[in-house]
């Protein structure tokens, strides 16, 4: 496999930011199926692909998510194109026939006292999924606002209701106005995080 050039390292790590103001203009439904179609590229545990996307983009439904966000974070969430809410199916295991087959995954989580082992494994590796999808939506273009100021049980209540499905975290998509950034905060060494052995 060959390696990325500089100028695609650029934009998915090294000059991305974590936006909190938009310029306007839309974000188109093709473009949103483009980055899904990237992210679930990425590997999950036994391919069990358990995080669910809502696209939240109407007035009708941005109003929906208001009541549900933290005050700090209402501002920048309503005047985003698109907001995903990424939740964890808790019935993902539903889907490993298909996804899973050879090795009947399935049965890994169904049963009496699984469900510590489906939470963990949905949380997981739907958290995993969505930092896929984060990297391909700046991969294509987008820029991104992913917060977790917000209360899971309105929002679980608002988009999920009679699934098994659980909100995880959401993020504003759209097209950065970087004159309301703040400054860079920094990050920590390869020896203050990482140990050889």
């Amino acid at each position: 496999m060959s390696e990325a050039d500089n100028q695609s390292l650029d934009v998915i790590f090294r000059n991305a930011r974590s936006h909190n103001g938009w310029q306007a203009g839309p974000v188109d439904d093709a473009l949103l199926q483009r980055v899904y179609d990237l992210a679930k590229w990425g590997p999950t545990s036994s391919n069990c692909c358990p995080m669910r996307i809502v696209f939240v983009k109407s007035p009708e439904a941005k109003e929906k998510l208001k009541p549900c966000l933290a005050p700090p974070n209402v501002n920048k969430t309503m005047t985003a194109p698109v907001v995903a809410i990424f939740g964890n199916d808790m019935e993902f295991y539903e889907k490993l026939p298909i996804l899973s087959p050879k090795n009947n995954a399935r049965s890994w989580f169904v049963g009496e006292g699984k469900e510590e082992l489906v939470k963990t494994t949905a949380f997981r590796n739907g958290t995993l999924e969505a930092a896929y999808f984060i990297l391909a939506a700046r991969a294509c273009g987008l820029d991104c606002g992913p917060m977790s100021g917000f209360e899971n049980a309105k929002v679980d209540a608002a988009f999920f209701a009679g699934t098994k499905i659980k909100s995880n975290f959401i993020c504003a998509l759209g097209y950065g106005d970087a004159s309301k950034l703040y400054p860079r905060g920094p990050r920590l060494e390869f020896g203050e995080a990482c140990r050889v052995e």
